[in-house]
């Protein structure tokens, strides 16, 4: 494969998006419901195990003797093992497809729930969590290449931003779920909780079509390295892809920045978790509302208030002395998170090839994943230096700037799509 032959500018890139879907939604006829069980079904439950179990991770591995500083690399473990699997995943999908792939994550994720359950020491215990962190990686990627190829391109973003949402909708319920047992049994129970969902949820991916086989034959007859394929495609991964970056990372600092400040001003834990509590039901209610201004006026409507607002809340936290100014802030950047619920994978479906496209999205979630991580270790950095406050007013600077970056390019990718397929209005 040459680069000429592959070049991923955004015209071609938003030509190929629109030609990608070969699923049974096609028409103007198809309805979300139609697969809500089969597409959102697994995400909920697998993401109820998640939120249940990963916020006791560090208690587990405080209780087998790790230091604080221990447990928080234990806990950082379950990132850096998605982090690591974002490519591999990709060309795995590319190879066994998106159905295959999702029974292969959720029973493996069985499998290392149960470990962890288990786990004797801390060895097994962030061997388990890494293992973990790949699997969501497989899991996260297939679900969003199925999502690609079941739903129409005019119902992509609110199919994708749902799919953004059902995963907070089971990242609020597990905690709840999970707190009962918790009292009863201890905290080694939320992990074999976890273990019951991505069972449940592997029973639900049995019962998935499979799905985009004519374009991973296409693939396996012009074979291509993953590296290759991301290689035709820097232009995308440069411009769009930094922006994809800028948000995550955004994204991952308000959940490192928001418990330290409320630690700062004096805070006890139960209101820090009312206030992520408060945040998650903001984001839950407009996750739908943020994929219709998608599909009809364009990416970009909720692409730059995403960057905004994340930004402005971070730049504002130094204001937040009391709770409720906490709160206000909180729920600025909560708004600001669930308009983007679905952005990111949006973004990529828009810009990825028909073939190869699952190595094209494995790099284009690498890309996301080192601003998760690299925000975080931004604020660490600046904190060090500058103290606090300083740090995240810089970083929300930072953020509110790099809204114009993502403007500029996701409009041109806008535009590019006007010009390919007709959009609503």
């Amino acid at each position: 494969m040459n680069d000429d032959k592959t070049s991923d500018d955004h015209e071609r890139g938003a030509a190929g998006a629109s030609r990608q879907h070969t699923g049974a939604g096609d028409g103007a006829d198809f309805r979300l419901r139609s697969v809500a069980l089969s597409a959102y079904g697994p995400t909920v439950l697998e993401a109820m195990g998640y939120g249940a179990s990963i916020p006791i991770v560090p208690l587990l591995a405080r209780q087998l003797g790790a230091s604080v500083q221990l447990a928080a690399f234990i806990v950082a473990l379950l990132g850096l093992g998605q982090l690591v699997c974002s490519v591999p995943a990709g060309t795995l999908i590319a190879r066994v497809g998106e159905r295959a792939a999702m029974v292969t994550a959720s029973a493996i994720g069985v499998v290392v729930a149960l470990a962890a359950a288990a786990a004797p020491n801390l060895m097994a215990l962030g061997v388990a969590i890494f293992v973990m962190g790949m699997t969501w990686s497989v899991f996260l990627l297939s679900r969003q290449g199925f999502m690609i190829d079941a739903v129409p391109p005019h119902l992509r973003a609110r199919a994708l931003s749902t799919l953004g949402g059902s995963h907070r909708i089971g990242l609020f319920l597990g905690p709840i779920l999970a707190a009962p047992l918790i009292l009863a049994y201890g905290v080694r129970s939320t992990l074999v909780l976890s273990a019951i969902l991505s069972g449940l949820a592997l029973l639900l991916i049995l019962g998935v079509p499979d799905l985009g086989g004519d374009a991973r034959a296409e693939g396996r007859a012009d074979p291509a390295s993953v590296w290759t394929v991301l290689r035709a495609h820097r232009h995308t991964l440069a411009t769009l892809g930094l922006g994809v970056t800028a948000i995550n990372g955004l994204r991952a600092l308000r959940i490192s920045v928001v418990p330290l400040w409320a630690d700062h001003i004096g805070l006890a834990p139960a209101q820090v978790s009312l206030l992520f509590a408060i945040s998650s039901l903001v984001e839950i209610a407009i996750f739908y509302p943020a994929g219709w201004v998608m599909d009809r006026r364009g990416r970009v409507w909720v692409a730059v208030p995403t960057a905004l607002l994340l930004g402005a809340g971070l730049a504002l936290l130094p204001l937040a002395r009391t709770f409720d100014a906490l709160l206000a802030v909180t729920a600025l950047m909560a708004i600001g998170n669930g308009l983007g619920s679905g952005i990111v994978m949006t973004l990529g479906a828009d810009t990825a090839p028909r073939v190869h496209r699952a190595k094209y999205l494995g790099g284009w979630r690498l890309v996301g994943d080192l601003g998760g991580s690299g925000g975080p270790l931004a604020l660490s950095g600046l904190v060090a230096l500058a103290g606090l406050s300083a740090a995240v007013v810089s970083l929300g600077t930072v953020g509110m700037l790099a809204a114009g970056w993502v403007g500029w390019w996701v409009a041109s990718l806008d535009r590019s799509r006007r010009g390919n397929e007709r959009m609503p209005t």
